[in-house]
């Protein structure tokens, strides 16, 4: 280079952030009542009807949904608590909604004073689909007003998405925000199959002792996918417990299916690896909560029942076991039930009844032998629609049914889970009954995702139906 010739540095012109509006329906709101400051930068329209029907549903007697509305219109209150009427229509710079960068806004739109125009596509407000419709013709109205920006409306229904693109509608989408997994299939399970001889593809390992244990520690980059407390076992016969995990290593437990599957809790053995290696996660003192997923059968609720008493009755670790789940009704509501807390919840958790049945039923007085359990392990049913507020000390905590929670109901419930406490948390993905959630959204998905890297959790899926030949058949088939 030429001692007289100069540096030449070119500009790179950056593209400025192109802004979007989305307008969101108000399932949205009740699935995450946060959304509103899930778009980052961009901008926000709420229609005037979602403020409408969030306020008809903060008044329901279902406390869940009632409760998420709340939530929602608090949170929208804050926002625009101190803007004039023109600047909510406008738009108010959402607090904390990116990083860096310019703020996202939050408009409320007055789609009352929308009327039927000729140039604009408009649906009308037929009495069944008012309120959709509503919402709908603001999208329309806002994609008319702005032909060159992205206008796009979010909802989790199904149909209403069909009928604002076939409205004229160019941007629809479902509300992503919560999905951790783009395929059910991704799922962690707690274990992971290696196919031939485990130890022929570890370049290399150490044997170390920790008190009375024996690790085998190997590269982690020969096991990219493990995570703290899943189990690994080969076409032979290796079988190992992933210990822990650190930057540069997996430690392992080796371990053998004969001693996994001659563990026994009150009375029960595992009929199955899944089932042995599930009786592995509960038993271990490290693990303060255990995630148990697979279909309808296949034993869930029975071996944590089964280990919730061998632990308060056999082993005096905790002082009672409790049973929740939450109640919505899965086909007509029974109305007000009268009694006490228990006498309610009775309906809903009749399965644990048919379990206690299993472990006692060769008793000489079966109905005695439940009763005096009962009494003996101080179990306590429990609705999660009640227990915002309280903590639960030195107890065995199992809650059922957890496939049609929202990861802001799930959240709430194990954050009560106090010291010295475990908490085994039950579901099947397949047998969702909530028309606002699907697996990919569930809050158990995001449970078990969330927690797989904590050394403090376990995962189990539980495959294999047990409960008879017609029930397998009818979870594959049917």
């Amino acid at each position: 280079m030429d001692s007289g010739s100069t540096l030449r540095v070119e500009k790179s012109n950056l593209k400025p952030v192109i802004k979007k509006t989305y307008v969101l329906d108000t399932n949205v709101l009740l699935h995450d009542p946060t959304a509103i400051a899930a778009f980052n930068e961009h901008r926000v329209v709420i229609p005037m009807t979602v403020l409408e029907e969030l306020d008809h549903i903060k008044d329901r007697h279902d406390k869940t949904v009632s409760r998420e509305a709340r939530i929602a219109i608090q949170m929208i209150d804050k926002v625009v608590d101190a803007a004039t009427p023109q600047e909510i229509q406008a738009g108010v710079e959402v607090p904390g909604s990116a990083m860096d960068g310019p703020l996202g806004t939050l408009a409320i739109y007055p789609d009352q004073l929308l009327t039927d125009s000729s140039e604009i596509p408009f649906l009308d407000a037929t009495q069944d689909q008012a309120n959709d419709n509503r919402i709908i013709n603001v999208a329309l109205r806002l994609q008319a007003e702005r032909p060159s920006e992205f206008v796009c409306l979010v909802t989790k229904d199904i149909n209403m998405r069909i009928k604002a693109k076939g409205s004229g509608l160019l941007h629809v989408e479902d509300y992503r925000r919560d999905r951790v997994l783009d395929d059910i299939d991704l799922l962690a399970k707690g274990y992971e199959h290696l196919e031939g001889d485990f130890w022929s593809g570890i370049s290399e390992v150490d044997t170390l002792r920790e008190g009375d244990c024996t690790l085998h520690r190997v590269p982690r980059k020969s096991l990219p996918q493990a995570y703290p407390n899943m189990f690994l076992f080969d076409d032979n016969d290796f079988m190992a417990f992933v210990k822990r995990i650190d930057s540069d290593y997996v430690y392992l437990r080796c371990d053998s299916r004969d001693n996994l599957m001659h563990r026994r809790f009150w009375g029960l053995t595992p009929r199955n690896l899944e089932q042995a290696m599930a009786m592995a996660l509960l038993e271990d003192d490290n693990v303060d909560m255990t995630v148990m997923t697979g279909p309808a059968g296949s034993g869930k609720t029975l071996l944590a029942l089964a280990y919730g008493l061998h632990a308060i009755l056999e082993q005096k670790r905790y002082n009672k076991l409790i049973v929740a789940r939450s109640t919505p009704p899965i086909a007509e509501d029974i109305g007000f039930l009268p009694g006490t807390e228990e006498e309610k919840m009775a309906p809903w958790l009749a399965a644990f009844d048919d379990n206690l049945e299993i472990l006692h039923g060769a008793d000489e007085s079966c109905n005695g032998s439940i009763e005096y359990v009962k009494e003996r392990a101080n179990i306590q049913f429990k609705s999660l629609n009640f227990m915002r507020g309280r903590s639960f000390n030195n107890a065995y905590i199992i809650i059922d049914e957890s496939q049609g929670l929202t990861q802001f109901q799930l959240k709430s419930v194990i954050s009560r889970v106090g010291a010295d406490s475990k908490i085994v948390v039950l579901g099947n993905l397949a047998q969702i009954d909530n028309k606002y959630i699907s697996p990919l959204t569930s809050g158990l998905t995001y449970l078990v995702e969330k927690s797989k890297a904590y050394p403090h959790a376990g995962i189990m899926h539980v495959n294999g139906i047990v409960r008879s030949r017609l029930a397998a058949f009818a979870e594959e088939n049917l």
